[in-house]
């Protein structure tokens, strides 16, 4: 079983056996159990409680970004192959029995609606870019953002989720000011996953850019290290799973849209987003399938040690 497509699908089966992914027919979209979220839920308190130093401004936005601003962003240009646009239907009555008749026929009906104005967010941090917009104050802004997003990437893998959480936390200000988080969390990070009873490796890394262009973006990424991922074996000892990354993007949303530090030049970026599923499947596969089993320390520190006294076993947010 040294084969990861075959370990993959084996824990799948585990997992949804438990019940604590619950298959939708699709790859890789998957329902949570009581259990699955309570330990979602521990992880993220763990992450908010780590980061209440930085006095960061909470925003918490939908699935979703405008289409104007996922297009001004350069998503499409670097990876249309995760994507994932909204489709609606805008017809009339003679549309309507139009798009019945092509249901009825077992045809393509997605031919009959439009682009929404609404993408699927690809990452937590998008929708915070444009409420920057102007100059920031003295010392910059950080925010802390939470929610689901979508890449499509349908596959066997239960680390590779098409619609999965990301708890972000955003910098923006100077490039010293972008120095000064990045080396905090450099160190915060592993020890958030070591809290967790995770061994994680720092590596260079870069993002899944589309073609032949995209090689070359990817090499410029890895040689000027902006891009940093924390990772720990799932699946497998030899390709361990990115749980964490971190992201330095210059000025490139900055200039996107038009964000200032309070020198007047262009600011800088930088953002860490944590993978809550893929850090929830990293320990339910080192620490096994029942938490209720887990070391006592680890369930206080997850906020759910009352269940091991016969309290129900979804308890605690984390907070």
């Amino acid at each position: 079983m040294n084969d990861p497509n075959t370990v993959q699908k084996a824990f799948l089966r585990e997992l949804t056996g438990q019940k604590l992914l619950v298959e939708t027919g699709v790859r890789g979209v998957y329902g949570r159990s009581g259990e699955f979220e309570a330990l979602i839920d521990g992880i993220d308190g763990l992450v908010r409680r780590t980061a209440a130093g930085d006095g960061a401004e909470v925003l918490r936005f939908p699935p979703v970004v405008t289409r104007k601003n996922f297009e001004k962003s350069g998503y499409m240009k670097s990876f249309p192959q995760l994507a994932g646009s909204i489709h609606v239907f805008k017809g009339n009555d003679k549309a309507h029995q139009e798009l019945l008749a092509t249901i009825e026929a077992g045809d393509d009906w997605a031919k009959g609606l439009q682009p929404a104005d609404l993408v699927l967010k690809p990452a937590a941090c998008y929708p915070v870019y444009p409420t920057a917009t102007g100059t920031l104050p003295e010392g910059g802004r950080t925010f802390d953002v939470m929610s689901y997003c979508f890449r499509h990437e349908p596959s066997d893998d239960p680390a590779r989720m098409q619609l999965f959480r990301m708890h972000e936390l955003i910098r923006m200000g100077t490039p010293d000011d972008v120095k000064v988080f990045r080396e905090a969390w450099f160190e915060r990070a592993p020890k958030v996953l070591a809290a967790l009873g995770l061994d994680a490796t720092m590596v260079v890394a870069n993002d899944p850019f589309f073609g032949r262009g995209g090689k070359v973006l990817a090499i410029s990424q890895r040689e000027l290290e902006l891009k940093f991922e924390l990772v720990v074996p799932i699946c497998s000892e030899a390709e361990p799973t990115a749980v964490v990354s971190l992201n330095y993007h210059q000025d490139h949303f900055a200039h996107i849209f038009d964000i200032h530090s309070a020198k007047g030049d262009s600011a800088h970026t930088a953002c860490i987003g944590f993978g809550l599923e893929r850090i929830a499947l990293a320990m339910l596969k080192k620490h096994g399938l029942d938490t209720k089993r887990w070391d006592a320390a680890l369930r206080e520190r997850l906020g759910f040690a009352a269940a091991s006294a016969g309290a129900p076993s979804a308890g605690g947010s984390g907070a």
